[in-house]
């Protein structure tokens, strides 16, 4: 039996890496694991088939994180195969590479509707209709505290979200739900490749005390965990899922 067998589970941007994986690894708690993907249907088919095929349920919903409009029907969908919601991992995000002298108003809305905006109205439906008990996860980074040249929105959109993370703790304890957040460090996803030269990923990995890039699974492993009971006295946290990149 798993962990999460009668569980309900929704995760925003599973489709592909880290999303792709705590999909994957909510499913083999035994969740039914509901989850968004902006464009690849492709891509969420095949997470759809990987989880089919080693005997658990994922549902592949299109949606825009930053379409508030979506929400409920969100969430209602989510709860459907259980009659409840249990568990919420808020991991949908953009990323935008430039230095603050070229940012525009356009890159700042549309950054922070995707990333800020959106979490937090997902969040706050989560309270709304989680069962007792249940489990919010959001996904962060390790830029928050090493930020770098060229990502200022990114890093401040993710500072953003901490915080939502650590007042809804207070306000959702007497339900008893966790609200937690998982920042990675450098983790080998296609964002990463995408936002990285390659001698940025060999210096990441010469600061990281494990001596490597992380992999999806590994970061979904940590979200399982905050997912799963054995985490029921740890909220309002950020678990810095970074192979000691920062120690």
């Amino acid at each position: 039996m798993g962990v999460l067998d009668g569980k309900a589970a929704l995760v925003t941007g599973g489709s592909r890496g880290i999303g792709a994986a705590i999909v994957r690894r909510l499913a083999a708690d035994g969740a039914v694991v509901t989850f968004t993907y902006a464009s690849s249907g492709s891509a969420a088919d095949q997470v759809v088939a990987d989880v089919e095929a080693t005997g658990g349920r994922a549902i592949a919903v299109r949606a825009d994180q930053s379409d508030l409009s979506a929400i409920d029907g969100l969430f209602e969908r989510a709860a459907e195969p259980t009659g409840a919601l249990d568990v919420f991992v808020c991991n949908a995000a953009q990323a935008i590479e430039k230095p603050i002298a070229d940012v525009t108003v356009d890159d700042y809305d549309r950054l922070f509707a995707t990333n800020v905006k959106g979490p937090y109205f997902a969040i706050q439906r989560a309270g709304e209709v989680l069962a007792d008990g249940g489990r919010i996860v959001a996904l962060s980074t390790l830029n928050t505290v090493v930020p770098g040249p060229g990502i200022s929105l990114y890093a401040a959109s993710k500072a953003a979200l901490e915080q939502f993370v650590k007042v809804a703790a207070r306000e959702y304890g007497p339900r008893a739900i966790t609200v937690n957040t998982v920042s990675p460090g450098a983790t080998d996803t296609d964002m990463f490749h995408q936002h990285n030269p390659p001698e940025a990923e060999a210096m990441l990995v010469g600061i990281t005390a494990l001596g490597r890039m992380g992999e999806p699974a590994e970061v979904a492993d940590v979200v399982g965990f905050l997912a799963g009971p054995d985490s029921r006295w740890i909220t309002g946290q950020n678990l810095r899922a970074s192979g000691g990149m920062l120690v």
